[in-house]
């Protein structure tokens, strides 16, 4: 197999295949905060990209009538709440409730409706009632953006995808710190437990559905 491309290699041993839309699509934005969205403090790369580009999706699910949720990382003021996360990454025990870094940016900010979701790990779904949220509400399909993509995207696509939901990452619409990790995440999720494609691509899928 010398010379076989990863496209290749994967496709070879079966992955890769594609979950499509499915009955009732849902939206989940993962962590667009003003902490992630500035470099000065958990932000940089292609984030402030994906926060812009992610306004049109989110008014595409409030259009359609899509359930959506949107997540925080929320600590609590005295720490009491500190864990392995935090542990490796210290930084994080200051996204308080309180501090505007852990504020929706004002662009994506939550309507009336829409469930935020508070978590201390970097799944949307670890230890909070999200998937049950979904399930009542008849999400089959769940369209994902937010930062970054190699952390809380990613484990929130994989829990997703765990818990029987079809994840579909739209790729204009998550952004990471680092170009690299975000690349070779979205390749890797592609091939093993959701559906990748651009914003502008969902929306031809859904113009056919």
């Amino acid at each position: 197999m010398t010379g076989e491309t990863d496209n290749a290699l994967y496709q070879r041993q079966g992955f890769g295949r594609e979950l499509g839309i499915v009955g009732q699509v849902g939206l989940l934005i993962v962590d667009f905060v003003n902490g992630f969205a500035d470099p000065a403090a958990f932000g940089g790369g292609n984030i402030p990209q994906a926060i812009a580009q992610t306004g049109p999706l989110l008014a595409t699910a409030r259009r359609l009538g899509w359930p959506v949720a949107h997540t925080r990382i929320v600590f609590a003021d005295d720490g009491s709440d500190a864990n392995v996360f935090s542990a490796k990454v210290p930084s994080m025990l200051g996204l308080t409730e309180t501090n505007p870094a852990s504020a929706i940016v004002p662009e994506l900010a939550p309507v009336a409706g829409e469930y935020v979701v508070r978590k201390t790990v970097p799944s949307a779904f670890s230890g909070t009632p999200l998937a049950s949220w979904y399930a009542h509400r008849g999400v089959q399909t769940l369209v994902v953006a937010g930062c970054v993509t190699s952390g809380c995207v990613r484990a929130s696509v994989i829990d997703a995808m765990s818990l029987s939901f079809r994840p579909i990452v739209v790729s204009d619409c998550v952004g990471d710190r680092a170009i690299g990790p975000h690349e070779a995440n979205l390749f890797d999720m592609a091939q093993k437990c959701g559906d990748v494609m651009a914003y502008e691509t969902l929306l031809s899928r859904l113009s056919n559905q």
